[in-house]
């Protein structure tokens, strides 16, 4: 039985989410509930949970102030959160979970089911301390971000990675130290998180960072010229997206 505590300002919020899980979650036990960070920061010393569902917008401060208040974080997170894009961005990059605001069963079960999972392997220490360092900083100041192999986790900055290429349900990623790894996500996830800093996917198979271009190869088809001297071709359907993007390189 996993024991977790609902931190959320709203009555009916939490009520909702505790009635979800005992529908749906009977291995969870929610053992306290509170309605701020203060509140928050006393349930979770006293009961020491397995998991807390921590609303990120409260009256007496964010969810991320609470973290911010703890010694230790032994336990797993669940962020609930009406939409918030900064802050789900810094989530996703911390590689935590986190729920919209209504929450669906199917949502809730499958969240309970990647912490049980997680909680395995590894603690989410270095995720939290990877979110609250991109949450203080400026938007165009490069973020970290957490990468997961088959036996650990990686933080490595957004500015350091060239390229990325699919390998069916992973992704290798390549760095400009020239060094790779391969992550338990598809290029599609990762698409969706690095499309905002800088990345272009020019081929169903790659995603490239703009950066890191030193040119484009017209013949068989079009190749983008990486400044390592690798090249990454781009489909026929991408070929004037791209040329435009990286504003007309002959």
């Amino acid at each position: 039985m996993l024991k977790a505590i609902i931190v959320e300002d709203e009555k009916r919020s939490r009520d909702t989410l505790q009635g979800l899980l005992k529908l749906y979650c009977k291995n969870v036990e929610v053992v306290a509930e509170a309605d701020g960070v203060i509140s928050g920061k006393t349930a979770i010393e006293k009961f020491s949970p397995d998991i807390v569902f921590l609303d990120i917008q409260m009256p007496d401060g964010s969810g991320f102030k609470l973290l911010e208040e703890l010694k230790d974080i032994g336990f797993e997170i669940i962020f609930t959160t009406a939409y918030d894009q900064f802050a789900i961005k810094a989530i996703k990059f911390s590689a935590l979970d986190y729920l919209l605001k209504p929450i669906f069963p199917d949502d809730l079960v499958s969240a309970v089911k990647k912490v049980e999972e997680k909680r395995k392997t590894v603690s989410s220490e270095t995720n939290v301390e990877v979110l609250l360092e991109n949450i203080k900083k400026p938007e165009n100041e490069s973020p970290k971000i957490v990468l997961s192999t088959y036996d650990q986790l990686h933080v490595v900055y957004v500015n350091d990675i060239v390229r990325c290429e699919s390998d069916n349900y992973y992704t290798f990623f390549y760095f400009r130290d020239g060094s790779r790894m391969l992550i338990s996500k598809t290029l599609k996830e990762n698409e969706e998180l690095l499309a905002t800093h800088g990345f272009i996917r020019p081929h169903k198979s790659h995603l490239v960072n703009i950066a890191y271009i030193e040119g484009f190869n017209k013949k068989d088809g079009g190749h983008i010229i990486l400044k390592d001297g690798n090249m990454v071709p781009v489909s026929r359907r991408k070929r004037e997206m791209i040329l435009e993007t990286l504003g007309n390189i002959q």
